[in-house]
């Protein structure tokens, strides 16, 4: 049995019920700005070495709550542990990012693709329900994936890209491989996201980080569609309590009616977009998170306050004239960055909720 919630304003907020103020919380909020998270890193030896032992994610996942005024933890992981259950071997290393020690660029290695053995992911189930026994109610958590077409951008570069040359030249040239990568990722997406709720976390989002890298109808074939086959496999319930599902797609704001139809209850927005235009746009399916530029936060705090307060506004008072209600979740544009002074954070926290009270007011 959990301990009863005692903030559930981002859960009401990401399923459009009314809330006293807008909730917050961070995109990376566990994080390298943070001097504690670089402490218990070191102590963990390296970032897997972290991700897979479950004390060591509690304790990363809580340091920020300790910290600021959030409104939702969310689970340290990472995206990348699905396709390294499919023994792809993934590692990190020193200012490189992910590397995988295997790439799937023909149809050997295609072949050799499956949803992998979810007992093999048992570190991250494992993390979430510690994590949500050590909240102890004050926040919900939330669990997260990769989208399939971001997994796969990682599978078949081998890593991180600037072009995506090798992932586009197999959509292209080879559309029938791409789309047997991509189904067995969602299926597999799904069944990990499924886990993670049955382990504890009370809502879920699918990071389509680089979903924005397509050309428009490819975006719709290789990524969105994927995406729209996790969300109508992932539940909308766990034990009588709904369990809202965020999508974010980087760079998607050109299809966000699109991507408002595809099954989730709030839609991730980055900088690029105007917030107020996509409330008007997408009315009453989605409620909506973001979407401050992550560095408006190397900015002095009356700027801080500035942009924040410019954000809220351009959304307006979640409450509609005939009584019903919006939802919005103040979230940043992407992730925030490894150099962002921790203290600059506060001040975002203190302002959102200050600032969204007034508006309600």
């Amino acid at each position: 049995m959990h301990a009863p919630l005692l903030n559930d304003t981002f859960l009401r907020a990401c399923l459009r019920q009314p809330t006293d103020y807008t909730p917050v919380w961070l995109m990376r909020q566990a994080g390298r700005y943070l001097p504690e998270y670089r402490a218990t890193r070191a102590k963990a030896g390296s970032f897997m070495g972290l991700a897979t032992n479950r004390d060591y994610a509690t304790e990363v996942t809580l340091q920020p709550l300790e910290r600021y005024d959030l409104d939702a933890a969310i689970l340290f992981s990472d995206i990348l542990t699905v396709p390294d259950a499919m023994g792809l071997g993934l590692s990190f290393q020193i200012g490189e990012g992910p590397k995988f020690a295997k790439v799937v660029r023909d149809e050997a290695a295609v072949n050799e693709l499956a949803v992998p053995d979810m007992e093999k992911l048992r570190y991250v189930f494992d993390a979430v329900t510690s994590i949500r026994k050590a909240l102890n109610g004050r926040v919900p958590l939330i669990g997260f994936s990769g989208s399939p077409w971001t997994l796969a951008c990682y599978m078949v570069e081998g890593g991180g890209s600037d072009d995506y040359r090798q992932v586009k030249s197999l959509m292209y040239a080879r559309p029938d491989l791409m789309h047997r990568i991509l189904s067995i990722n969602a299926d597999a997406v799904a069944a990990y996201l499924n886990a993670q709720i049955e382990a504890g976390a009370q809502a879920v989002m699918l990071f389509d980080s680089w979903g924005g890298v397509l050309a428009d109808g490819m975006f719709q074939r290789f990524s969105l569609d994927y995406s729209r086959r996790v969300l109508a496999q992932v539940k909308t319930e766990h034990e009588g309590v709904r369990i809202p599902r965020i999508l974010f797609t980087k760079g998607g704001a050109l299809w966000l009616d699109e991507i408002a139809d595809a099954g989730a209850d709030a839609v991730g927005l980055d900088w690029t977009a105007n917030l107020g235009r996509a409330r008007a746009q997408v009315g009453s399916r989605v409620a909506l998170q973001g979407n401050l530029d992550p560095n408006v936060l190397f900015a002095p705090p009356d700027a801080v306050r500035e942009q924040v307060r410019a954000v809220l506004d351009s959304f307006g008072n979640p409450r509609r004239a005939d009584g019903t209600w919006d939802g919005h979740v103040f979230n940043l544009g992407h992730g925030i960055s490894q150099f962002t002074p921790p203290e600059i954070v506060s001040v975002l926290v203190d302002e959102v909720h200050a600032h969204s009270r007034r508006i309600r007011a």
